[in-house]
């Protein structure tokens, strides 16, 4: 096997390299705040404090997630969580996506050290490009609602802080090994050489993972490394430089199949749905006659970050703590692009896929052969149906400065800048070219159509830190735009703490300049929305700003309670800002209006702690783009405005410490998530030409008012979830934990199609069946003669009950919808009449099944 042989040269790689594994040392000591501060870089990662820090917060511990992460997604570590929900996505690695009151990633302020990670220009977190993540964070901490950072960003839903170690963590290192289901083979290995006498400390770690996922052909390959100097010449200066990375590739499933699909092409044939089909890929025969796979959908990426961190204690006042970073990310997706007899690989005959096999597959070889016999040279542009790949690159510069000062023993203020400079590389390239000749592009106005053979592979990992160079202008086709975007912000903070008291307020003030440069546009001569356009527009400059208070009172050293409120005037992403992919800015642009309260009450005892909390977020003039899945149209898409929404709950978590034998942990959430007024949507298809779903207009009213909250792409939003733990450590090292997790009130995507039909309000958003989930693992330690030396052994076993579920959806089709699909032979029938019908919803909808019972076990020797 190909993964095998790669996995014996994987060891050979990590046991010859230095890492370190600070996790081996650390044990579940982190929640006390001075046990933080030994940990982690300090800076300006603005740790939430329990019993002082008035906002609702959970932290994911190193030993958690050495534990039971396996081959999960980090972020699904975070579903006992109360109101946060974390799934696969379409399945492919490093394709999850996360949900925090309502809230997708998005809007979710995700941060390393501190540090801001979101896309600059649309907000998103792909975290495929932060695998390497779980190998050296110390913990993760997610503060739902406002969050305590001073920065002057939108933590609309809440904060992820990952915290990773310090350099100067405890000499030792460590080797682990991890196998699973599909094939799953993780390798690392991890050194921390300690602090010297002379105040200077490395570490290091390389690890690789491989294998597929639960779903069918999701094969990937990933790397992730490490390094860290330190170096404390005295009290007053601690220097920190970082730099790591994780470079992969991985083949995903990204268009939701329907229902039926799922069905109708299990192999078993029993009724059933098969949970692991994915519609993205099939079969070519090669020059040996061999059968290859081959995938439409690929991601590949590799996003290093390089920070330098400067923490100067001036006195025993005053400390000013400066971090310098970079990425440079380079990488992209893949998709069709492209027609071939005027069919594209979509494209439905009689109710089947033209270029689909009885597996429910694409018949490559069709697709080869149809292709073979266009002369590139001479037909038309866009006459040939190949692989693209969009990329995705950016260079990223940013400086985060923050002074404290201690004014007595019951004030102190900080004030500081965070400041950051942006370009991004949009364009496509040919990825495969499917047996054609090459693939005619005519959207570069500044060329004659032009004939691309040249073809990226994206197996290929880029490994270089600063990035590297960009493709020529003439091998690239569909679209070339780059975004160059530059933030300026200040902040200050304000507390006061006395007995049984502690307070705050700050606030912070911040200009977002968005420039576009379109290298397909004709400068000067080009009309768009009946103006001439340049290549570059010129920045356009918006001013944002946020404050933001909260106070947290400690009854007695059992009780607290706490309270914050918040506003904010959030700058709208850069599609927005220049809609529809055109160079001429929004006539109607504004800034988002995020208005936030929160109450919460906390209970401590020796053994015994639970915290309750009631948040009520509205949120104004919200604008956003979603893909949509329009038959026979690649990469359409659609524009909303104006919407509303209104998002409201309780939470409630708890700990119980029964023993030194057993803990028990649970939490239950409830949230009312819903639109407020109508809205408006635009839609468009990939090459930006008005594209009507629904009536006979590209712009239509959306009718969503009290409608629920759904998701923006293909996923889903709960308002209710619940889950309980325990953990049994019967004798010395052996721990044993099971969790039961619940999630219900799950909503499936927003969808222009339906929402445009005033008759639909009334029965809103689909709402997909609740699920029930168990998880179960088991850790033991063996120790041997020195006390740092010993082998762990761990084994997880997720969906432990094999239940098929439905995890997220992509569509709004209910009972009593008339089936629409030409040729199906219950042509205009409803679906329940027709018996179309699975889990009290119709067979029609796409959705993602999630997956069934999975496992991994891991073996790690500590030294």
């Amino acid at each position: 096997m190909k993964l095998i042989n790669k996995s014996i040269l994987t060891v050979a790689i990590t046991l010859s390299t230095a890492s370190v594994y600070y996790a081996q040392q650390v044990q579940d000591t982190v929640t006390k705040s001075k046990d933080i501060d030994e940990v982690i870089l300090r800076g300006v990662t603005d740790i939430a404090k329990d019993r002082k820090t008035p906002v609702a917060v959970s932290t994911v511990k190193a030993a958690q997630i050495l534990e039971r992460q396996g081959n999960q997604e980090l972020v699904e570590l975070l579903n006992t969580t109360p109101s946060v929900y974390a799934t696969k996505g379409g399945g492919g690695f490093g394709d999850s996506q996360i949900v925090m009151r309502g809230f997708e990633s998005r809007n979710i302020a995700v941060m390393v050290n501190g540090m801001p990670v979101n896309d600059m220009e649309g907000g998103t977190v792909y975290f495929s490009n932060w695998t390497g993540l779980s190998d050296v964070t110390s913990f993760m901490q997610v503060q739902r609602g406002l969050g305590s950072s001073k920065l002057a960003i939108a933590s609309v839903g809440g904060t992820m802080n990952f915290i990773t170690k310090s350099a100067d963590m405890k000499k030792g290192g460590i080797v682990r090994l991890g196998v699973g289901n599909n094939d799953f083979l993780k390798t690392s290995f991890a050194y921390n050489t300690g602090k010297s006498d002379k105040g200077w400390s490395t570490s290091f770690l390389m690890s690789r993972q491989s294998g597929s996922t639960y779903i069918q052909n999701t094969d990937y390959e990933s790397y992730a490394y490490y390094f860290a100097l330190g170096w404390e010449p005295n009290k007053k200066h601690n220097f920190q430089f970082t730099i790591t990375g994780a470079p992969q590739w991985h083949d995903q499933r990204s268009y939701a199949p329907s229902i039926s699909d799922y069905v109708r092409y299990n192999p078993d044939n029993d009724g059933t749905p098969d949970r692991t089909y994915n519609s993205d890929w099939g079969y070519y025969t090669n020059a040996e006659g061999r059968r290859v796979a081959l995938s439409n959908r690929s991601n590949y990426y590799n996003k290093p970050v390089i920070m330098f961190n400067w923490d100067w204690t001036i006195n025993d006042k005053s400390k000013l703590s400066t971090v310098a970073y970079m990425s440079n990310g380079r990488g992209g997706g893949t998709a069709d692009l492209g027609r071939v007899n005027g069919r594209g690989l979509t494209t439905l005959v009689n109710g089947q896929g033209y270029f689909r096999d009885a597996q429910g597959l694409y018949n490559y070889d069709k697709l080869f052969a149809e292709n073979a016999a266009v002369n590139a040279s001479t037909a038309g542009a866009g006459a040939t149906l190949v692989r693209r790949a969009s990329i995705n690159s950016h260079n990223w510069y940013g400086v985060l400065a923050n002074f404290q000062h201690k004014i007595n023993d019951n004030w102190n203020f900080s004030v500081g800048t965070d400041d950051r400079y942006y370009y991004g590389y949009h364009y496509q390239v040919v990825s495969d070219l499917y047996g054609a000749q090459g693939y005619k592009d005519s959207n570069n106005k500044n060329i004659a159509p032009n004939l691309v053979s040249q073809t990226s592979d994206y197996k290929k990992l880029s490994w270089n830190p600063f990035g590297g160079s960009q493709v020529p202008l003439n091998e690239r086709v569909g679209f070339s735009n780059d975004g160059e975007v530059i933030w300026y912000s200040g902040f200050g903070q304000v507390e006061y703490t006395k007995d049984k008291l502690s307070a705050f307020l700050q606030g912070s003030v911040s200009n977002q300049g968005y420039q576009r440069i379109d290298e397909f546009v004709q400068d000067g001569i080009t009309v768009q929305r009946n103006q001439t356009v340049n290549r570059k527009t010129g920045f356009k400059n918006i001013f944002g700003y946020n404050i933001k208070g909260g106070a947290n009172y400690n009854i007695n050293e059992n009780h607290n309670v706490f309270a914050n409120i918040g506003y904010y005037s959030k700058q709208p992403f850069m599609n927005t800002v220049y809609p529809s992919n055109q160079q001429v800015v929004n006539p109607q642009l504004t800034n988002e209006k995020i208005f936030s309260a929160e109450v919460g009450y906390g209970f401590r005892s020796a053994n015994f702690s639970a915290n309750v909390n009631v948040y009520r977020t509205q949120w104004k003039d919200r604008a956003l783009r979603r893909t949509i899945q329009v038959p026979d149209v690649t990469d359409a898409y659609a524009e909303m405005n104006g919407i509303t929404e209104i998002h409201q709950g309780v939470e409630f978590d708890a700990t119980y410490k029964l023993n030194k034998f057993l803990e028990i942990n649970g939490m239950f959430s409830w949230g009312d998530y819903y639109y407020k007024g109508n809205a408006t949507g635009t839609t468009f298809d990939g090459n930006n030409n008005p594209l009507t779903v629904a009536g006979d207009s590209n712009t239509t009213t959306l009718y969503i008012d009290k409608v629920k909250v759904g998701g923006t792409s293909s996923n889903s939003i709960p308002q209710m979830t619940a889950s309980l733990g325990a953990t049994v450590k019967p004798v010395k090292d052996l721990s044993i934990y099971a969790g039961w997790r619940f999630v219900g009130k799950l909503y499936s995507s927003i969808d222009i199609a339906t929402f445009s039909n005033i008759a639909n309000q009334d029965r809103g958003v689909l709402k997909l069946p609740d699920y029930n989930l168990t998880d179960i693992g088991v850790s033991y330690k063996i120790r041997l003669r020195d006390a740092n030396q010993y082998f762990t052994v761990g084994a997880n076993v997720y969906n432990l009950f094999d239940t098929t579920y439905i995890q997220d959806g992509a569509t709004n089709i209910f009972g009593s919808d008339k089936i629409t699909t030409a040729g199906d032979p219950d042509l205009g029938k409803t679906y329940q009449d027709a018996g179309r019908m699975y889990k009290g919803i119709a067979n029609g909808n796409r959705v993602f099944f999630g997956f069934g019972r999975t496992w991994a076990a891991t073996l790690s020797f500590n030294f």
